[in-house]
């Protein structure tokens, strides 16, 4: 009976917790000296987007490892045989931007449908020859999504040469 009330009153969770690594490495040092870290190969090879210094007493992420974009090699350099503890942030998956693309013209879609189903056109559209042309609700859908993008990217562009504010 004591026992049962000893295993009751112990925590459940007395034990260490101890995180290892994902991957441990070698990485060949490039560049003309033979000094510089491939940090864009690190990133494609674990689906990472940025990569940090990890200090490993402290267990605490450090300043990202900046890498020159053309051809990958970090800027500073390393020592060759030396240890590096690195931290990094996944890549954001493909499939979530797909998806939201995707419910918005489905919802598109049936508020097209809905409309062209139950209200009546307007007399002066019937005049015209948008009037008379009949589009499949999803084309119409994907039509505003894509002149939506294209007016929100020219308003950036336009933005960053400076005709707009």
């Amino acid at each position: 009976m004591e026992k049962q009330a000893d295993k009751a009153a112990a925590p459940a969770d007395d034990g260490i917790h101890e995180e290892l690594p994902v991957a441990v490495f070698r990485s060949p040092l490039g560049g003309y000296t033979q000094d510089q870290l491939e940090v864009g190969d690190i990133l494609e090879k674990h689906g990472l987007k940025c990569v940090f210094a990890f200090d490993a007493a402290s267990r605490a992420r450090g300043v990202a490892i900046r890498f020159n974009p053309r051809n990958g090699r970090s800027l500073l350099p390393y020592a060759a045989d030396s240890t590096i503890f690195l931290d990094g942030e996944p890549k954001d998956p493909l499939l979530k931007p797909i998806t939201k693309v995707m419910l918005t013209v489905c919802a598109m879609t049936v508020v097209v449908a809905v409309l062209l189903k139950e209200g009546k056109m307007p007399e002066w559209l019937k005049g015209t020859k948008l009037g008379n042309l009949k589009f499949p609700p999803w084309v119409l859908a994907c039509m505003v999504i894509v002149f939506m993008r294209l007016r929100k990217r020219t308003r950036d562009v336009m933005k960053k040469i400076g005709w707009s504010s």
